[in-house]
């Protein structure tokens, strides 16, 4: 039986032909016979795939051959071509949606002026060492805090990547401008722009936790500072790092535990639902318990969207 991986990778690096890039990484996934996303931007490259092992690494070695990508890291998990619903490849202006491209500076060594990267380690000595000073900055939209987050947390009121600057700048957080800040992120990719940002801004002390929650993760489990579910942007929807994992979510619809978001039943709401297990059973066909567009948490913004959306429908449709 053939073994069947995904990687996910992104590097900031200056592409100056972006559509060329894209139409490379669309034959070449193509002709692997690999499904995924990735987004290519001037600013770099971002990439989730999967597909039989064989062609998974035929693709790291080919990727690897850009100039521009030669340096790229491959983080490899479970699963397959099958966890997503077809192959999506798009040139966009930014590899995230912050809505401020002319803000972000990219050259060979990656993002410019961005926070000081700290290891899952580092993070852990530096709480030890100064205490409740460490703020953790939630790099991701609202509604993926619901099931997981560092203890903590401040967690901005965002429901898209592009609210963030305007969060930033409303003056909210001008009081942590002086303290030691933490962002985090799934994988690390919004923290590259989010701590540059922020110290455009002004915060004199910004870190950004390397290879994200899932690195972090990876090395801790859930004996260290994170507490709850990771969301993840595939059929999955959440992942746990050990069996002592808490679930800190509540169900939107009976408040009992909860870490599983669903699409609403709604064909033309595009929001997530929040629901435990019992209320999942009982009620195979939930809708947004307020009511459509009012308070229930808005799915993820931009290509990931579209592409955990058609999942989630794909798989309903089995």
């Amino acid at each position: 039986m053939a073994q069947h991986r995904i990687v996910l990778h992104y590097v900031f690096t200056p592409l100056p032909d972006p559509t060329a890039v894209m139409l490379w990484q669309r034959a070449l996934c193509e002709g692997l016979g690999l499904r995924g996303r990735i987004l290519v931007s001037p600013h770099g490259l971002n990439g989730t795939v999967g597909g039989e092992v064989g062609a998974v690494k035929q693709y790291v070695r080919t990727t690897r051959s850009h100039p521009g990508l030669r340096d790229m890291v491959f983080k490899w998990s479970d699963g397959s071509a099958e966890d997503f619903p077809r192959l999506s490849v798009k040139v966009r202006d930014e590899l995230v949606s912050f809505g401020a491209p002319g803000e972000l500076e990219v050259d060979e060594h990656g993002v410019v002026g961005g926070g000081t990267r700290l290891r899952p380690a580092d993070v852990d000595e530096l709480v030890a060492r100064r205490g409740e000073e460490v703020v953790f900055f939630d790099g991701r939209n609202a509604h993926e805090a619901r099931i997981g987050r560092f203890r903590g947390a401040v967690v901005p009121d965002v429901a898209h990547t592009r609210d963030f600057v305007a969060e930033l700048d409303s003056g909210k957080y001008d009081h942590l401008k002086g303290r030691p800040v933490v962002t985090f992120c799934t994988g690390g990719i919004r923290c590259e722009v989010l701590s540059a940002l922020m110290r455009r801004r002004g915060f004199e002390e910004v870190y950004q936790l390397d290879g994200g929650i899932a690195e972090y993760g990876r090395e801790r489990g859930d004996r260290g500072l994170w507490e709850g579910s990771l969301y993840v942007f595939d059929r999955r929807m959440h992942v746990e790092f050990s069996p002592e994992a808490v679930t800190i979510g509540r169900c939107e619809r009976c408040g009992a535990p909860a870490n599983r978001f669903v699409n609403c039943a709604d064909r033309t709401c595009r929001a997530l639902v929040l629901a435990c297990p019992g209320c999942l059973e009982g009620h195979p066909d939930l809708t947004c318990p307020t009511g459509c567009g009012t308070a229930a948490p808005e799915a993820p913004d931009d290509a990931q969207h579209d592409l955990q959306h058609d999942a989630q429908r794909t798989r309903s449709s089995r």
